[in-house]
């Protein structure tokens, strides 16, 4: 019982003497010992990695939880340990709706055969919107919380205890400088300036010893970033083959559409305002732009007779294929991903369309498939 009274008070007298010194230092009252100016660089340097870690980690929660109302229900599951229930996608109860609304409105008129296509394809985005949040969270906000909630709490913990080696330090030298001065009054103080070194000296042996602790820590930030690197890649790549499923569910359901009969009457004009030939290559050499239905003739409208289509006199051009393309009809010619072609456009040719040639085989090719070579 004793002993534990005397551990308090002795706790509590470094306390006492640790705030003396970090008021008086606040003040200007009192000398502090500085760090080198690589220790501050690596202090600032591991403030600022914990600082945007936080705030991209949770913009990130943002992007792939809108909801704030579930991502608190998914914070308190993560706290419990216990296993975040599965959620619908909204493409999914989209998806849902459509189906219901069109078996209630007759699934064999236009209307809802139409309804059920796009339930179809939204239940797939919600599917693929489900993978890429679950491939996020395990490579991308599972690492970054890992820092924030392990690595980071070692460093601020190991700062603490280096702050309070720091005041324990100035402390001895501010006891051991009033010795000194006690002593050029009287001889009698000799034994209080020797009990100041040897304070003096142990807590300068203590302070280095932490400091370099906690620089070993710090320098440890170089990894950090190294293996957020990796999972920023890890992120990437699963955003990207999200929005690549996604192209692809929508590029087949616009087909589909095409296809249906009474799908769009009354609605022969293109779906956009026609391009130049400027901007469908640039187009074409960057971002896909899913083609509209348009390219194929409206009602009423001459087709192309593939037989007496023939190179115009201003040339032709090479192009690559980006993405398999399976033709609709024999008016169109089936594409390979990166083969190339030869293409060339006709007078009156929907712009989003161009004539391709493969070796005899010739056949309408959508220009947001390819890349135009010069």
């Amino acid at each position: 019982m004793d002993f534990n009274m005397k551990k308090l008070a002795s706790d509590a007298g470094i306390f006492f003497t640790r705030a003396v010194q970090f008021t008086e230092e606040k003040f200007g009252q009192a000398e502090k010992t500085e760090l080198d100016a690589h220790f501050e660089n690596l202090l600032a340097r591991a403030d600022s990695t914990k600082n945007w870690t936080e705030k991209i980690l949770r913009q990130t929660e943002v992007l792939l939880q809108p909801n704030p109302s579930a991502r608190v229900e998914e914070f308190l599951y993560e706290k419990l340990d216990r296993k975040v229930p599965s959620r619908v996608t909204n493409g999914e109860l989209l998806a849902q709706y459509m189906t219901e609304a069109a078996n209630e409105l007759g699934p064999e008129t236009p209307y809802g055969k139409t309804l059920i296509k796009v339930g179809e394809t939204e239940k797939c985005l919600g599917a693929a919107e489900r993978d890429f949040i679950h491939s996020a969270s395990i490579n991308f906000l599972t690492p970054l919380r890992n820092f924030l909630e392990g690595d980071w709490r070692t460093i601020s913990k190991e700062r603490r205890i280096l702050q309070n080696r720091r005041l324990d330090l100035d402390a001895c030298k501010a006891r051991l400088k009033k010795a000194k001065a006690a002593e050029a009054k009287a001889a009698l103080w000799s034994d209080e300036v020797d009990k100041a070194e040897q304070e003096l000296r142990v807590a300068q042996t203590e302070f280095d010893r932490q400091a370099e602790v906690t620089r070993l820590l710090l320098e440890g930030i170089s990894s950090t970033h190294v293996n957020h690197l990796r999972c920023l890649q890890e992120f990437v790549e699963s955003q990207a083959t999200y929005y690549a499923q996604c192209y692809r569910h929508m590029l087949d359901l616009q087909k589909q559409l095409g296809r249906f009969p009474g799908t769009f009457v009354g609605n022969t004009e293109p779906a956009s305002s026609p391009l130049s030939s400027a901007s469908l290559a640039t187009a074409a050499a960057t971002i896909p732009v899913v083609p509209t239905v348009a390219g194929i003739p409206a009602t009423g409208e001459a087709a192309i007779s593939l037989d007496d289509v023939a190179p115009p006199a201003s040339g032709t051009r090479k192009a690559r294929v980006l993405y398999d393309y399976e033709a609709a009809d024999s008016s169109e010619l089936a594409l390979l991903a990166d083969e190339l072609i030869t293409v060339y456009s006709l007078p009156g040719m929907d712009p989003d369309w161009l004539i391709g040639e493969r070796g005899n085989r010739k056949g309408k090719v959508p220009v947001t498939y390819l890349e135009l070579l010069s």
